[in-house]
C-alpha cells in the first residue's frame, strides 16, 4: 500500500473514538470504572497513532503532491449542486489531527485519576470520545458542509461537557450559554455557506482559491466576515466571547480540552481554510486582525484581575486566540497555526496544573487563600513554571518564538498599531500569569493550615494518616460521596474569598496518573519553539504548511528590524514578569487585599468584571430583549402575523355564507336568476354591437 492508499483511509480516525461514544453511552454502566476510562483512552490512542501513520504518509510525497482528497459517496445530491461525504489529507488536517489525537489522549488518561470516584464516570468517558470524534470530523472533512456537522457535534458535546455537573445550577446556566453563544456564530456560518452555494456553487475546499480569484471583492468580504462571525463563537473572540470564562463550570478536564486543543482552534482552523478570501480581501483581513489584536489585549486585562485560577486561565486563552486571529488577519496563517500548536502545550499544561492544585487542596479554586504550594506539590508547580515561561514570551520556551512571529509580521507588514498593542499584551500576558504563580505556589501561605506549613512534611499522591477515601475518591474536583451534586460557589472578582475545605490534612501532590500528561505537556511547552525556528532551514513547520497556503505573499524584513522587534517583545515580556514579582513575592497581607486591585480602582472593578459586557448582554437579554420579545410574541405574532392570516380566512368564510344564502333550494328564485342572467347578457350583447 503506497502512501496516497494510505491517506485514503484517514476518515478511519474519527470513527475510532465515536465507537468508544458509542460503546460508553450505551454499555457504560455495566462497563464501569476504571475500564470505561481505559477504553475511551485506548481509542484515543489508536487515533493517534493513526495520525502519525497520516503524517509519514504525507512526508513520503512530493511537497506539491500533499494534497489527498478521497470522496467516499454522494451526500446532498440536488440537480447540478452536490455535496459528498468525503477527506481531505494536506499538511493543515493533519496538523490538527495530530494536535487533537495527542493532547486529547494525555487529556483522557488524565480525567482516568481526575475523575476517579464520578458517579457518571462511563458517561463522561462516553462524552469525551464523542467531542474528540466530532473535532475529527470537523478536521478531516473536504468541505464546509461536512466540517459545519463535525462543527455542531462539538457544540453539543461542549454543551453536554460544561453541564456535565448539571445538578449544579450554575453548571447547567454555563452549559445553556454556551450553547446558544456558539449558535449566533453559527448563523454566520450557515449564511456564509448559503452565499457560497449561490455564488459559484461548490462548498469543497479545493474549490475555495479558483472561486476567490473570479469572484467580486465584495463576494469575498461578505463570505469571509460571515465566516468569521461563525469563527468569533466557536474561538471566543469579542463580541462573542461571554461563553467561554463560564465553561469553567465544567471538570477540569474539560476546560483543558475545550480551551486548550480542540474546540476554541476550530475557529482559526476554519479561517486558516477560509484564506483565500482574506488574501482577496483586504477590508476583511483588517477586520480580522483588529478583533484579535483588542481581544487579545482588553481580555489579558481582565486575566489580571481574576482571583479564581481557571477564571484566569479561560480569559488568558481569550487573549491567546487574539493572538492567532491577529496572525490570520495579516496573513501569518502558519504563524497562526505555530501558536495554536504552542498554546495547546502550555495552556493544556495550565489547566490541567490548575486542575491538579484544585485537585489536591479541597476544592479550592481562589487563588487568594492559597500560597506556597510548590512545596506540596512539587511536580505541579514545577511543570506550570516552565508553562507559565512559555507563556509570558521567555527565550528559549516555545511561547517567546510562537507569539514573536506573530509581532515580527505584523511589524513586516507595515500594521505598527497591531504591534504596538500585541506588544502591549503581551507584557500583560506576563503580568497575569507572573501573578497567577506567585498566588499559588509562591509567596505566604493563606490556606487552612497555613500557619503549620514548615512543621508538616509534603504529601505525595494520596494523604496523610487520616485522609481516608473519602478525600480519595473525589476530593478536589466537586465529588462529595455523602452530596456528589453539592455547588461550589464561583469564585467571581469582588466577592470576599471564603475558608477552603481541606478535611483536616494540607493541600497534596496528585497521583502519577494524572501528573504523567502534566510533566508531558510541560515538556512540549519547553521545547516545541524547535517545531519552527526562524533560523536558516530549521523553520520546519513554515516548509510542511507551504503546500496549503501556496501563493500567499512572504513579507521580508531586516535581520536588523527583526532583532529590534524581538528585543522589544523580551524587554516588555521581562518587565511584565519583572512587575508582578515585585507585586506578588511576598504574597498577600490578607487574603481580601490584593495590592494591584486595591491601587487602581475603579479600573480594577471595571476590569475584573470584564468591562460589564456579560452583565451588559443579561441586563439587556432580561430587559429591554425580554420586553420586546414579548411584544413581538403578543402584538406583532398575534395580531398582525395572526391577525392577517385568520383576518383572509374570516373574509373568505363571510363571502361563503353570503353566496351560500343564495342557494336557498327555491326553484323560483333559481329561475328568477337565470332570467335576469339571461336578460344581463342580452342588454350588453345589444349594447356592445350598437358601438
Amino acid at each position: 500500500m503506497n502512501s496516497r492508499d494510505i491517506l485514503d483511509y484517514v476518515g478511519i480516525i474519527p470513527l475510532l473514538p465515536l465507537f468508544g461514544a458509542a460503546l460508553l453511552l450505551i454499555f457504560g454502566r455495566r462497563i464501569g470504572e476504571p475500564i470505561a476510562g481505559w477504553i475511551a483512552t485506548g481509542l484515543m490512542f489508536l487515533a493517534f497513532l493513526g495520525s502519525v501513520v497520516a503524517l509519514f504518509a504525507l512526508l513520503d510525497l512530493p511537497s506539491e503532491a500533499r494534497l489527498q482528497v478521497n470522496q467516499i459517496w454522494e451526500w446532498v445530491p440536488a440537480g447540478s449542486f452536490s455535496v459528498p461525504v468525503g477527506t481531505q489529507a494536506d499538511p493543515l488536517s493533519v496538523t490538527w489531527l495530530l494536535l487533537v489525537t495527542g493532547v486529547g489522549l494525555l487529556i483522557h488518561l488524565y480525567s482516568i485519576g481526575y475523575m476517579h470516584g464520578d458517579p457518571l464516570y462511563s458517561r463522561f468517558f462516553g462524552y469525551l470520545n464523542l467531542f474528540a470524534a466530532s473535532m475529527l470530523i470537523l478536521v478531516v472533512a473536504d468541505n464546509l458542509l461536512l466540517t459545519f456537522l463535525g462543527w455542531e457535534g462539538v457544540g453539543l458535546c461542549s454543551y453536554l461537557l460544561i453541564s456535565f455537573w448539571y445538578q449544579r445550577n450554575d453548571a447547567a446556566v454555563a452549559g445553556k450559554k454556551a450553547f446558544v453563544t456558539n449558535r449566533v456564530g453559527d448563523v454566520g456560518f450557515l449564511l456564509a455557506m448559503f452565499l457560497i452555494i449561490a455564488t459559484y456553487g461548490s462548498l469543497e475546499y479545493t474549490a475555495m482559491a479558483p472561486a476567490a480569484e473570479i469572484i467580486g471583492a465584495g463576494t469575498a468580504t461578505a463570505i469571509a466576515l460571515l465566516l468569521m462571525v461563525g469563527a468569533m463563537g466557536k474561538s471566543a473572540q469579542i463580541p462573542l466571547h461571554l461563553w467561554l470564562t463560564d465553561a469553567m463550570e465544567g471538570p477540569t478536564p474539560v476546560s483543558a480540552l475545550i480551551h486548550a486543543a480542540t474546540m476554541v482552534t476550530a475557529g482559526v482552523y476554519l479561517m486558516c481554510r477560509a484564506y483565500p478570501f482574506l488574501e482577496v480581501s483586504s477590508d476583511a483581513s483588517t477586520v480580522v486582525m483588529w478583533v484579535g489584536a483588542v481581544t487579545a489585549l482588553l481580555a489579558g486585562t481582565v486575566a489580571v484581575m481574576q482571583p479564581d485560577i481557571k477564571r484566569a486561565l479561560a480569559y488568558s486563552t481569550i487573549s491567546q486566540l487574539g493572538y492567532m486571529f491577529l496572525a490570520v488577519g495579516i496573513g501569518g496563517y502558519v504563524a497562526a497555526v505555530f501558536m495554536v500548536l504552542c498554546h495547546a502545550f502550555y495552556k493544556g499544561c495550565l489547566f490541567l496544573g490548575a486542575g491538579s492544585v484544585i485537585h489536591g487542596n479541597g476544592d479550592n479554586q481562589d487563588m487568594r487563600i492559597m500560597g506556597r504550594y510548590r512545596k506540596l506539590l512539587p511536580v505541579t508547580a514545577f511543570a506550570m513554571v516552565i508553562a507559565w515561561l512559555s507563556i509570558a514570551g521567555i527565550p528559549p520556551f516555545s511561547g517567546f518564538w510562537a507569539k514573536d512571529e506573530i509581532l515580527v509580521e505584523a511589524y513586516a507588514h507595515g500594521d505598527y498599531g497591531v504591534w504596538i498593542v500585541g506588544t502591549i499584551a503581551a507584557l500583560v500576558t506576563a503580568v497575569y500569569m507572573t501573578r497567577l504563580i506567585f498566588l499559588t505556589f509562591y509567596g505566604n501561605a493563606r490556606f487552612e493550615g497555613g500557619e503549620a506549613f514548615d512543621a508538616v512534611p509534603v504529601v505525595s499522591g494520596g494523604s496523610d494518616e487520616g485522609d481516608d477515601a473519602h478525600d480519595v475518591a473525589g476530593e478536589g474536583h466537586g465529588y462529595d460521596p455523602d452530596d456528589p451534586f453539592a455547588d461550589t460557589p464561583t469564585v467571581v472578582f469582588g466577592e470576599p474569598p471564603r475558608p477552603s475545605r481541606l478535611h483536616g490534612h494540607l493541600p497534596h501532590e496528585s497521583p502519577p496518573l494524572m501528573l504523567f500528561p502534566i510533566v508531558t505537556l510541560a515538556i512540549l511547552a519547553a521545547f516545541a519553539g524547535l517545531l519552527n525556528l526562524p533560523i536558516g532551514n530549521l523553520d520546519f513547520l513554515h516548509q510542511f504548511l507551504e503546500p496549503v497556503f501556496h501563493g500567499v505573499k512572504e513579507t521580508e524584513i531586516s535581520t536588523t528590524a527583526e532583532l529590534a522587534v524581538e528585543g522589544i517583545s523580551i524587554t516588555f515580556a521581562i518587565v511584565g514578569v519583572a512587575i508582578a514579582i515585585l507585586i506578588y513575592k511576598g504574597g498577600l497581607r490578607a487574603p481580601d487585599r490584593d495590592p494591584v486591585v486595591d491601587r487602581l480602582r475603579p479600573a480594577s472593578t471595571l476590569m475584573g468584571n470584564a468591562y460589564y459586557w456579560d452583565a451588559g448582554v443579561s441586563a439587556f437579554v432580561g430587559g429591554p430583549g425580554q420586553k420586546s420579545a414579548s411584544w413581538l410574541d403578543r402584538v406583532f405574532d398575534t395580531k398582525i402575523i395572526d391577525g392577517a392570516v385568520n383576518g383572509t380566512a374570516w373574509i373568505f368564510r363571510w363571502c361563503s355564507r353570503t353566496l351560500s344564502r343564495v342557494q336557498d333550494g327555491f326553484v323560483r328564485r333559481y329561475a328568477l336568476g337565470i332570467l335576469l342572467g339571461a336578460v344581463a347578457i342580452l342588454l350588453f350583447v345589444l349594447l356592445w354591437a350598437g358601438r
